[in-house]
């Protein structure tokens, strides 16, 4: 899908301010330009295949209003592509906030500045009240996704076809639509999507490339990828999850600094409102988000899966989930940059000695 390795990782939503996090401290990420380029090139060194921004408009309260700042995801990803040199950036687009005839456009452009290293995340959306800053409904979950596959049919068509065509659908009515030049190499972006209802599974299946699935539970996952691998045998799908990861030398360094950010530094109003907002969603059921537990990962990493512990305690989790079927995982750290030396220099090398990750190599 993006890389030869076995299992993949890449850095999740360092766009944001505040990252992925909840959290009061200090060291916590600052959304600059500046962070961001480096936090990529950090990335592309270290042989990590992808980075995958949040598609943000509104914060979410409290003390830190975590995500209040936020680049816009094609322009950011544009603008990341130019500056490194292997690494594929995704822009993550919430689909009724803007026409695909101007995204495919823009994507189109993208994938020429990083030549053919663009992806697109497809984003239904569940904020209400980011829809409300653009006086757009959110409509009942189904309907998203209607409104997403023909959003996509019509970037792809768009990316593929050299002459005019019309399209006539449920939700676009368009005439002599076309969109030169088409992506680098006249290949499609690759797709992902992050729907874990029901009906977002089903669309991922039938239009994307890969998806990104909620854990939820470590005992189940295993058969969860496997349901998920069994609905898509006729062509190559990937199934990857998000997470969040503190490592440290030790365990106990690892769990002391997580208690840090979340019990000691965490904002608890965020995380309310988090909780509260999401209700919209299926990915999580609404008693699950009310229960401490998943506060805390709220705080620690936008409600991803916590990987918490020593080196050794990473890699033997990152092996669990290659072993369960997953393709790799998208990261969330505290600081992208003061926190990547931990990745980079003890849990990279120790991948490959599990068999999980290749020495890095250029490839382009």
């Amino acid at each position: 899908m993006l890389s030869h390795n076995k299992f993949q990782l890449g850095l999740f939503a360092s766009n944001c301010s505040n990252g992925m996090t909840m959290t009061k401290a200090p060291e916590r990420w600052e959304n600059t330009w500046e962070n961001n380029v480096r936090a990529a090139q950090l990335a592309d060194e270290a042989g990590l295949e992808f980075m995958l921004p949040v598609g943000r408009w509104k914060g979410y309260g409290g003390e830190t209003d975590s995500q209040k700042s936020s680049f816009e995801t094609i322009t950011w990803a544009t603008g990341l592509l130019a500056v490194t040199k292997n690494i594929s950036v995704f822009g993550t687009v919430h689909v009724a906030l803007i026409h695909p005839v101007f995204a495919a456009k823009q994507m189109a452009t993208a994938d020429h500045v990083g030549r053919g290293r663009f992806g697109l995340n497809v984003v239904a959306g569940w904020n209400a009240a980011e829809f409300g800053m653009f006086g757009v409904p959110l409509m009942a979950h189904e309907d998203r996704y209607a409104y997403a596959e023909e959003w996509l049919s019509v970037a792809k068509r768009i990316w593929s076809e050299p002459e005019p065509f019309d399209y006539n659908g449920q939700f676009f009515q368009l005439k002599d639509v076309q969109g030169m030049p088409g992506p680098y190499r006249g290949e499609a972006p690759l797709v992902m999507s992050a729907g874990s209802s029901q009906a977002g599974s089903a669309f991922a299946f039938r239009n994307a490339d890969c998806l990104f699935m909620v854990i939820n539970d470590l005992d189940s996952m295993a058969k969860q990828v496997a349901d998920l691998h069994a609905m898509a045998t006729d062509r190559k799908f990937g199934v990857f999850a998000s997470s969040h990861l503190v490592c440290r030398p030790t365990r106990k360094e690892a769990e002391d600094y997580y208690h840090y950010i979340v019990d000691e530094m965490g904002d608890w109003a965020a995380a309310d409102y988090m909780a509260k907002a999401r209700e919209t969603g299926k990915s999580i059921e609404k008693e699950t988000l009310q229960q401490k537990q998943m506060k805390r990962r709220f705080i620690a990493g936008s409600g991803t899966w916590p990987v918490v512990g020593s080196y050794d305690d990473v890699v033997e989790t990152y092996s669990r989930f290659s072993a369960a079927g997953l393709q790799g995982v998208a990261v969330g750290l505290i600081n992208y940059i003061d926190e990547f030396p931990h990745l980079r220099d003890e849990v990279l090398p120790r991948m490959e000695r599990a068999g999980l990750r290749e020495p890095v190599r250029v490839t382009r």
